[in-house]
């Protein structure tokens, strides 16, 4: 009976492991993989497909440019230019990917999540405020970053930064997955395409039309 309660009890661990272990970007099982849109003579794998080893090169691995600061003047005040396995192939299979975050005095990246990754920050310039909320009771986390701080954000939970001093901020992020999507909340919930009925908005903000209205239009 104990042996049949252990074999069961061994079964769900192995389960539970094999859950968490899919849950992320997959192990590559080869090098590399540098991803290619030409389906010739190509493998498939992990969304993209696998250019010939035998004509990878170095520039395959290379990104050049994140030295040179993002254009901050917009309504936000914040710009991102983000290395994924779009623009640096190299990182296909290889389950992670890099930004580069400028900000404006008072500049905000706004309330969003990466659904795939999980995010790491340290702050290289200036001061932000960065938090994020836990799912349901939705606990806020917060702490000011300056010069050399690092912050983590968990997969897939709603966070934000924001510039609280009077100069530029500079930021870069590290992120586990080669492609981590991103949702920013207000987007997503006032500029869908095509738009959710604002009856569905008004009932879950609890607010008048004119409100709803008036946001949509924003975005």
């Amino acid at each position: 009976m104990m042996k049949g309660v252990h074999f069961l009890v061994t079964l769900a661990l192995l389960a539970l492991a094999t859950s968490l272990a899919s849950a992320y970007d997959p192990s590559p099982l080869q090098d590399f993989c540098v991803a290619i849109n030409n389906t010739n003579s190509a493998v498939f794998v992990n969304g993209k497909f696998c250019k010939d080893p035998a004509v990878v090169t170095a520039d395959d691995f290379f990104f050049p440019g994140l030295n040179v600061p993002g254009n901050t003047e917009n309504k936000l005040g914040f710009s991102v230019n983000l290395v994924n396995v779009d623009n640096l192939p190299g990182l296909n299979t290889l389950g992670i990917s890099l930004a580069r975050l400028d900000f404006a005095p008072y500049g905000l990246n706004p309330p969003h999540t990466h659904p795939r990754g999980t995010e790491i920050l340290v702050v290289v310039e200036g001061t932000l405020y960065v938090g994020f909320v836990t799912s349901n009771p939705n606990k806020l986390f917060t702490k000011v970053l300056n010069k050399g701080d690092v912050f983590v954000f968990p997969i897939g939970l709603i966070h934000f930064q924001f510039n609280i001093g009077k100069t530029n901020a500079l930021a870069f992020s590290g992120l586990s997955s080669q492609n981590p999507g991103v949702i920013t909340i207000a987007n997503a919930v006032f500029g869908s395409t095509p738009p959710i009925n604002p009856d569905v908005l008004i009932k879950a903000f609890q607010v008048d039309k004119k409100v709803i209205d008036y946001l949509q239009k924003q975005f």
